[in-house]
């Protein structure tokens, strides 16, 4: 949000008609001053100036800022430290913090570092800060060096897909295939059954009109056999031979993958 409500500000700053003195709402602004954060025209700015006159706030020309990129802006306005005091009383009284005890991990005063006794060791708050910005640069480089784990880890399993991929593609294409040679080895079946029928109908035929005595006793008992052998034949269902065949090992490797 902080960074946001920054961006807005240069934005006016860099707006055509440039931003209005925040104070009076009237004439142009001439400066910015970072503390208050507001835009001032040279008659306020003056008045400003004296009414600060015993603290030391920065104020720019608004051309110079306009001059500047919003990521040099942004570096600029941001506040070393606002932090108040952890101490309740100090903390409504607008006591700014510049110590930081390392024992209680508080922010502290320079009357509280001095008076109390049970705080100590000490360190400056730009320094906590640092050393604290410095910690997560050290975690955030560990978890670039992960990271580049878990993308090699990443490219390993699309390669392990891709060649799963390519196999089970070639299972499917060969079970397909099986299916393919299996219906022809049964239309070849069925044709061969179908064949071997006309063939014994004509054969019964012209024996009942052709055949002698001698040919019915020699070749009856063999015809009557071959014919008993198809009338126990039956076809297969058509849906039972259309659909290729075991895939259980497809679905396995899928479910395991």
């Amino acid at each position: 949000t902080n960074l946001q409500a920054r961006l807005k500000v240069y934005k006016m700053i860099g707006d055509s008609g440039g931003p209005s003195c925040s104070r009076c709402q009237g004439d142009k602004a001439a400066v910015w001053c970072s503390e208050c954060e507001e835009f001032l025209c040279t008659k306020c700015f003056e008045d400003h100036q004296w009414f600060f006159k015993k603290r030391n706030h920065e104020a720019r020309r608004v051309e110079e800022l306009r001059a500047e990129s919003a990521h040099r802006f942004l570096e600029d306005t941001r506040k070393s430290c606002n932090l108040f005091c952890s101490n309740p009383g100090h903390a409504n009284q607008g006591h700014i913090s510049s110590i930081y005890c390392t024992k209680c991990k508080t922010a502290l005063c320079c009357s509280c570092a001095l008076l109390d006794s049970q705080h100590a060791p000490f360190c400056d708050i730009r320094s906590e800060t640092q050393r604290r910005q410095e910690e997560l640069a050290t975690i955030n480089q560990d978890l670039k060096q992960k990271r580049s784990g878990f993308e090699q880890h990443v490219e390993q399993l699309v390669q392990l897909i891709r060649r799963e991929e390519e196999e089970l593609l070639g299972l499917v294409e060969t079970r397909q295939e099986q299916g393919r040679r299996e219906l022809a080895r049964e239309l070849q079946r069925v044709e061969g059954v179908l064949r071997r029928m006309e063939a014994g109908e004509r054969l019964v035929e012209k024996m009942s009109l052709y055949a002698t005595e001698q040919e019915v006793m020699d070749m009856q008992p063999f015809i009557k056999g071959s014919l008993e052998e198809l009338q126990q034949l039956e076809p297969a269902a058509a849906g039972d031979r259309t659909q290729p065949r075991d895939f259980g090992e497809c679905r396995a490797r899928l479910q395991a993958l």
